[in-house]
């Protein structure tokens, strides 16, 4: 407490962001000088709790009484927390509250206590292309590694961060979700040691506060975790490596809708951070606005061989007979689903294509209500076909086959071999994802069925066949991104066969000449730069995409807010409205949902727009991967 000449009690007035709550900052009064980005503890009308809050800046004394803050803890939120959080609340359009939330604070004291710096010696000798990497990634502060699968990218990521660690600085290392993290920490450790902490959502409470701890004291040097690891307290970052960084995951679907890479770039950029981006299939966007470095060199001696098969979407015989095969022959097999639920795209049975839009190089998608297919990028709408447009003859219908029914079919069929799944529903911790891992590379599981978490990077030492079905409905998805994200995940899976000798790929699909064109060719960067031409000035990487979602349990209610936004958006200059109407899913938790696609090559148009919105039953979605 301060005191004034004459005994008088000096008064400090605050705006405090509340965390996880949407409403802007509020002025609170404390009789205390409070430092920016103290975490304190407020009351709030109609709570009897005390609500956790972030002083971000001290005010003049307001016109109005305000209440007093309650509690000072003594968790902060360091400068680069609170300048990165007001981009997040900018740029993602949510409150600073609930872009500080994504923010782990720090005890001051416990981070003046550093350890003691530490050597390290990788012995990784680089090969004389892994060296002209590492030289370019130095070159370039920011820069995407484009290395095709078993070209050794980890390898450089070590020698770049033990580079760091010996200069006195911290590494990060991104990787989606958690599936790839058990290989990749016993690699870090093997070198690292306990300098090495894994940060991801299924570790416990205590284990947080540990390498928190941990990360502060200097003990610990290297993060490697899924995306929300961005959000941790460094004080000397040195590099940000994002790894598969084309992966979607890396966007969140909870406000605030960040996408970590992005985010990743902006932090490095803003504080003269290292960034390396790293993947086999690099999404289009990075590699358009980003210098690569291409690494097309294999460690391994491996020979590939892909097999196409035309018919219906279905386990048949030549599949059976080509897994029969391998077991045999003592090796293993990865089956391949897009997803573990159902499919919901329209696929003709003869030619295997979708129903597009003829304003919209996109499919549409089935609306069971309306009996109707429906473009969402102009909102076309058309009564679902009795024969397809395309090739005249085949019936358009549904296709429903998930991961259950395949492993109980490979069940039924290899009696005494053993078959798990490897998708969200079987794999809900890190103990469990461990167990399957190392089960299959243990080889105790002969036929591993799984949906995209197979394709994240694992290596499977005895694999020799991957069955890959379903990937036309990837294809034929509703969204710009189809083409890429069925080619990028093809070729991550195909990669995971042979990685050490002889492999197989079966592709299951009615679009060979498509796949076969850049699979054979195995020429990822032909294809980015044809997918460049293809989007032209409609789609992203050139201009920016947003999508603003009304949810409500009065659909009349929802409906009724988009039209009226619509009519909004319509006149404003340097926006376009490329879709509007019912969503894909229309109806989620009760709530009907009617959306806005809205397209711009002008950033700060776009933002504009979506900030002028003031409404409490719509989402916001910048940079929509939709």
């Amino acid at each position: 407490m301060s005191n004034m000449p004459g005994g008088a009690v000096s008064e400090f007035y605050y705006e405090i962001a509340l965390l996880k709550s949407p409403i802007a900052p509020l002025t609170y009064q404390s009789d205390e000088d409070i430092k920016t980005g103290a975490l304190v503890q407020v009351k709030l009308r109609n709570r009897k709790n005390l609500s956790d809050a972030v002083v971000v800046k001290k005010v003049a004394k307001p016109d109005f009484k305000c209440i007093a803050i309650d509690e000072i803890t003594e968790q902060f939120y360091d400068n680069k927390m609170v300048e990165t959080a007001q981009f997040i609340s900018q740029y993602y359009v949510c409150s600073l509250g609930e872009a500080l939330s994504l923010y782990v604070p720090y005890d001051e004291a416990v981070s003046n206590e550093k350890a003691v710096r530490a050597e390290f010696e990788s012995d990784i000798l680089l090969s004389s292309k892994q060296q002209e990497a590492y030289d370019f990634l130095e070159q370039n502060k920011t820069a995407l590694l484009f290395a095709n699968t078993g070209s050794g990218k980890t390898e450089i990521y070590i020698k770049t961060i033990e580079n760091h660690l010996n200069n006195g600085k911290q590494a990060l290392l991104l990787m989606p979700e958690i599936s790839l993290t058990p290989q990749m920490q016993k690699r870090l450790e093997k070198i690292f040691g306990k300098s090495v902490a894994l940060w991801h959502s299924k570790i416990t409470k205590a284990k947080k506060k540990k390498i928190i701890e941990g990360l502060l004291s200097g003990k610990i040097k290297i993060i490697a975790g899924a995306r929300s690891a961005l959000f941790l307290p460094y004080d000397n970052l040195g590099v940000i490596i994002v790894d598969e960084e084309h992966d979607e995951s890396y966007k969140s679907e909870q406000k605030p809708r960040y996408n970590a890479k992005d985010l990743s770039l902006y932090i490095a950029k803003k504080y003269d951070i290292q960034i390396i981006l790293g993947s086999a299939t690099p999404s289009i966007g990075s590699f358009y606005k980003i210098p690569y470095f291409r690494l097309t060199q294999t460690y391994f001696d491996s020979k590939k061989h892909i097999l196409f098969d035309e018919s219906p979407l279905k386990l048949n015989d030549f599949i059976k007979d080509k897994i029969e095969q391998t077991i045999k022959n003592n090796k293993q097999v990865i089956l391949f689903l897009p997803t573990r639920a159902n499919f919901k795209y329209q696929i003709c049975s003869d030619c295997g294509k979708s129903v597009e839009c003829p304003f919209c190089s996109v499919s549409m998608s089935l609306h069971k209500q309306t009996l109707s297919l429906k473009c969402h990028y102009c909102g076309y709408m058309q009564r679902i076909p009795q024969h397809c447009p395309s090739c005249k003859t085949g019936i358009v219908h549904n296709i429903r086959l998930g991961t259950a029914e395949v492993t109980e079919q490979l069940q039924e069929h290899f009696i005494g071999k053993t078959v798990e799944k490897f998708d969200r529903d079987s794999v809900k911790t890190d103990k469990q994802l461990r167990e399957i891992l190392n089960n299959f590379n243990d080889e105790n599981i002969d036929i591993l069925v799984g949906t995209q978490m197979l394709s994240k990077g694992h290596d499977y030492h005895n694999v020799a066949l991957a069955v890959v079905l379903g990937i036309d409905s990837v294809l034929n998805m509703t969204s710009y991104k189809a083409r890429e994200r069925a080619l990028s995940l093809l070729i991550q899976i195909a990669g995971r066969s042979g990685r050490n000798g002889f492999g197989e790929v079966i592709v299951q699909t009615k679009n060979r000449e498509f796949f076969e064109h850049y699979l054979i060719k195995a020429d990822y960067e032909e294809f980015l730069k044809s997918e460049l031409e293809f989007r032209q000035e409609l789609y992203p990487p050139k201009v920016r995409m947003a999508r603003v979602l009304f949810a409500h349990k009065n659909g009349i209610i929802a409906a009724k807010q988009m039209k009226e936004y619509l009519d909004i958006f319509k006149q404003l200059p340097n926006i376009q409205v490329i879709g509007a109407g019912e969503s894909t899913i229309f109806k989620i938790a009760g709530k009907y949902r009617y959306e806005i696609l809205l397209r711009s090559s002008n950033t700060k148009a776009l933002l504009n727009a979506l900030h002028s919105i003031d409404s409490n039953i719509v989402s916001i979605d910048m940079d929509t991967l939709y």
